[in-house]
């Protein structure tokens, strides 16, 4: 189908919706002129991070020949990052995916056949209905990433496996869900609900705000800093945030829950807690008191290595600034496998500031009706899920899965052999720690199928690699966006037709349905029939929709916007939970408790990595335009290291872990801003991909140096700095 028929369709559709004053009037964007060419606007929305900010991509003769933000979005509201701009690089990149391909030399050698689509889901459907026959459909297990996954999530439901995984949980944020689940009873959801230009305070722990750009994230922060907040950043590293800062605390590495408890300690010590909404809201105040008694800023700075003085004097800061203090719970969270005791300490500090559902604080989700298909029912698997999830790892989100759990299972066989995975949309050889393991685990397989829109190293594994077209080529599922403070629904549509022989999730998707007899579970013929039903409970039609890029709602973000009676909390008690009864019936602690982190052996450093402005994992760096920004990382080496090491600015040297694992070579950066038992790295870079041919090679890569991590108990997330290197020879 093409664009235009899209759009007209849609617009049939939508002639009877019904606009909500609570908006701007319908923008319609006319045809433009650039000099003698027509150029077209069309809404979508980027994919070149995760943040997923509203663009509009000029068409000239169906070619997108630029992007540019959308005024109109609520989120971004015409503001575009460097990424985002970036985004016709991903539309254009020569080593892009072009045909599908089927394997035909061993697996890793990379050699592959082009065939047609046809042939490609012809053989996929067979291998899948012969995997299910022979082992059953939970044999088969899928990795998916992003929005565009969902398509490919109901497929897999209905072929029969629960065996579904992302990185976004194990990887990232899961014990950071989980930990403010326990504690307020929902967690924060993407984007994070922090009250960032409202705040009168804010509190960064390991959160590198400017460099992790988010656009409307940095936006509020620099908003609220200009406002005149005050900000402290507990970094080991002197990021950028740490040098907008009133006080940087260069902690030391894995004793953050140290400084929580004894910031709570001073809090609760000098009364400076907001003790009516504690007595109106919280449970279990007196338990954490007398928990955190022994927990003194004296304790704690033997541990941090923050002076006793200095923790005092921010924990005043907090207690004076409450309750429009945010702390920012993070997003990136997996670090020492202690990380759902870290979020909890983090919540549990939010809540005695009076912080959740306050102003300047985390403001509440807002509720936006949806609508759904009548779906036959999901076939129920007969066996449960492989990766550990609500098991050996009881409080992990099952939606999300354990994706370490599925890559264990698929090397023991333990609790059953998984012979096949759907890789969608993510590089699983920098995603996933221990890529070493990830190779074996696919070394099991019968199969392994990827789509992907650009040839990432794991594509020399795959015995089936299917092209997907770009965000500025197909349409998704609409992204409802719950946690802002104006809630909204966006769009992302095509603006030009796929180039070579891509194709868009949804039609794969719906292709390999038909060939699996699963073709009930997509009743749906086109995109605008799709959206028109989600969007149907709005009142707005696809039309409005796809003019805008998206629409807003009212939205409700704090306690004093809901009646007395909506002022409840998810949990079992109803209120906010300090102490926490769930974790005490699974022999957890129930309150945060400090457990030292595993220290460097001699002659090594902790390696430490984060993000870069310029670039979204590794996902971005054969950009040409993000490449001329930024074509390699640096390591970052504290000046008495590198004068121990003999090592000096720009130098190219050898990282070697424990494991005598060795990166690439990569420049040496020599700066008193990092800690001197520290080594950082910005992630994605150092691939390995030769098909990827500005990135391959440049730079080193953070992943491949993770040979080790720390599981965490409760969400089975990989704690991954708990990775030690030193300079070694080329």
């Amino acid at each position: 189908m093409t664009r235009r028929r899209f759009l007209g369709t849609a617009a049939t559709l939508g002639a009877g919706a019904v606009a909500v004053p609570a908006v701007a009037s319908p923008t319609v964007h006319p045809p433009g002129w650039s000099g003698t060419a027509r150029v077209e606007k069309i809404a979508t929305t980027c994919e070149m991070c995760f943040w997923r900010c509203g663009v509009l991509a000029s068409v000239e003769g169906g070619k997108v020949v630029r992007v540019e933000g959308n005024p109109d979005h609520p989120q971004n509201q015409g503001r575009l990052c460097a990424r985002g701009n970036a985004g016709t690089g991903l539309l254009h990149d020569p080593d892009r995916l072009k045909t599908p391909l089927l394997r035909v030399g061993e697996r890793g050698e990379g050699r592959f056949k082009p065939v047609s689509w046809d042939e490609a889901l012809d053989f996929l459907a067979g291998r899948l209905v012969k995997l299910r026959d022979e082992h059953g459909p939970e044999s088969v297990a899928f990795f998916p990433h992003g929005n565009g996954a969902r398509f490919f999530a109901t497929l897999m439901r209905a072929y029969g496996t629960p065996n579904s995984a992302e990185p976004s949980f194990a990887q990232c944020r899961g014990p950071r869900e989980v930990g403010y689940s326990l504690t307020f009873g929902q967690g924060l959801g993407s984007p994070e609900p922090v009250d960032l230009e409202e705040a009168r305070l804010v509190v960064l722990i390991g959160s590198h705000l400017g460099e992790n750009v988010f656009t409307s994230q940095i936006t509020a922060f620099a908003t609220g800093l200009a406002r005149g907040a005050k900000l402290i950043a507990v970094d080991p590293r002197f990021s950028l945030a740490a040098s907008k800062a009133d006080w940087w605390l260069p902690i030391r590495p894995g004793t953050d829950i140290a400084l929580l408890l004894a910031w709570m300690n001073v809090l609760i010590a000098e009364d400076l807690c907001d003790k009516e909404y504690l007595k109106t809201y919280a449970s279990g105040f007196d338990r954490l008191a007398n928990h955190v008694r022994e927990f003194t800023p004296e304790w704690a700075e033997a541990i941090t290595e923050i002076p006793a003085a200095k923790i005092r004097e921010t924990a005043r800061a907090m207690g004076k600034a409450k309750p429009a203090v945010a702390v920012h719970p993070g997003r990136h969270v997996t670090w020492y496998g202690d990380d759902t005791q870290r979020a909890r300490a983090m919540a549990i500090l939010t809540a005695l500031l009076g912080s959740w559902g306050r102003k300047g604080g985390i403001f509440l989700p807002t509720p936006i009706p949806r609508g759904s298909f009548d779906l036959p029912d999901f076939p129920e698997p007969k066996r449960g899920r492989a990766d550990g999830a609500g098991k050996r790892f009881p409080l992990a989100i099952e939606e999300l899965g354990v994706t370490n759990g599925l890559i264990d299972a698929t090397l023991s066989g333990d609790p059953y052999p998984i012979k096949a995975w759907i890789v969608y949309g993510q590089n699983m050889l920098e995603s996933i720690p221990q890529p070493a393991r990830t190779v074996e685990a696919i070394g099991k397989l019968d199969l392994m199928v990827v789509v992907d829109v650009l040839p990432v190293e794991q594509i020399k594994y795959a015995d089936l690699v299917l092209p997907e077209a770009t965000y500025l080529e197909r349409y998704d599922p609409p992204t409802i966006v719950e946690s802002a403070k104006r809630p909204f629904i966006a769009v992302r549509s095509p603006a030009c037709e796929p180039l070579y022989e891509s194709k868009p999730g949804w039609w794969i998707a719906k292709e390999l349905a038909k060939r699996l007899k699963l073709e009930a579970f997509f009743p749906w013929d086109t995109p605008e029939q799709h959206l028109e039903k989600i969007l149907k409970p709005t009142g707005f039609g696809a039309r409005e929709l796809l003019n805008r890029g998206a629409v807003a709602f009212p939205g409700k973000p704090y306690l004093e916007d809901r009646a007395p009676v909506d002022r409840t909390f998810d949990t079992a008690s109803g209120k906010i939970e300090l102490y926490s009864e769930a974790l005490a019936k699974i022999g957890a602690d129930p309150l945060p408790r400090y457990t030292p982190p595993v220290e460097p052996p001699k002659g090594f450093f902790r390696l430490i990595y984060g993000r870069a402005p310029v670039h979204s994992f590794a996902r971005s760096q054969n950009n040409e335009a993000l490449d001329a920004l930024m074509s390699e990382n640096e390591v970052w080496l504290a000046t008495s290291v590198a004068r121990d090491w003999g090592v000096t600015e720009g130098q190219r040297i050898v990282l070697e872990n424990v494991e005598g694992v060795k990166s690439s070579p990569v420049r040496v950066k020599v700066t008193e801003g990092i800690r001197s038992d520290c080594a950082y790295l910005v992630h994605g870079f150092g691939q390995q991909s030769r098909a990827l041919r500005r990135a391959f090679g440049r730079g080193a890569s953070d992943n491949s140096l993770m040979s080790r991590v720390s599981v965490d108990p409760l969400t089975g997330g990989t704690g991954m700095r708990v990775n030690f290197v030193r300079a070694a020879r080329a």
